[in-house]
């Protein structure tokens, strides 16, 4: 099948169902940076939860995903040999919103990356009078960690995640696990 990765990560996954162009999936990140970001899940109300990281598949092998130097264009096969949790047939999607959510994932290549975005969904998750202002503040696209990005990808190409009336923006990859494993 075209744009169907071969590496490890994914064909272990494969016996089941290949991942699609606008998939996205849930990866569970090791080292510092995979502990800061169970911390700032767990500030949020996610608990310790075991992925960290989210990305959208756009076909080729490659994903797109957000990192601290800016959302990019990468390989899948850095994910090799690490747990990975795909949307794949979880979410039904037409050939049309599959092409619509690898553009959007396209389309915010460069967008810089937000680590303050974790503070702002723990401030409202804590119910901290930041109001408004913060609202704005994570729903901008300006400025997207990983879980976001999938989540505006997917909203740009009309598919609504989350049907619990949360803010646009608030999304951590626990929250997309917890999609994907109910």
């Amino acid at each position: 099948m075209p744009g169907t990765p071969t590496t490890p990560a994914a064909s272990a996954h494969s016996a089941l169902l290949p991942p699609l162009p606008g998939d996205f999936a849930v990866v569970r990140m090791s080292g510092q940076v995979g502990r800061l970001i169970r911390i700032g899940q767990w500030l949020n109300g996610g608990g310790f939860a075991d992925f960290e990281h989210a990305f959208i598949y756009v076909g080729d092998g490659e994903l797109v995903e957000a990192e601290p130097g800016g959302a990019r264009l990468g390989p899948l096969a850095a994910y090799d040999g690490r747990p990975i949790r795909w949307s794949t047939s979880r979410f039904p999607l037409s050939d049309e919103q599959r092409r619509a959510v690898v553009a959007a994932a396209r389309g915010y290549i460069g967008v810089r990356y937000s680590a303050a975005d974790y503070f702002a969904l723990a401030a409202h998750h804590l119910h901290l009078p930041v109001g408004l202002l913060i609202k704005a503040y994570v729903a901008s696209s300006r400025h997207m960690i990983c879980s976001q990005l999938v989540d505006q990808c997917y909203r740009d190409a009309g598919i609504q995640l989350f049907t619990d009336s949360r803010w646009p923006g608030y999304v951590t990859p626990a929250d997309l696990a917890k999609l994907l494993h109910p």
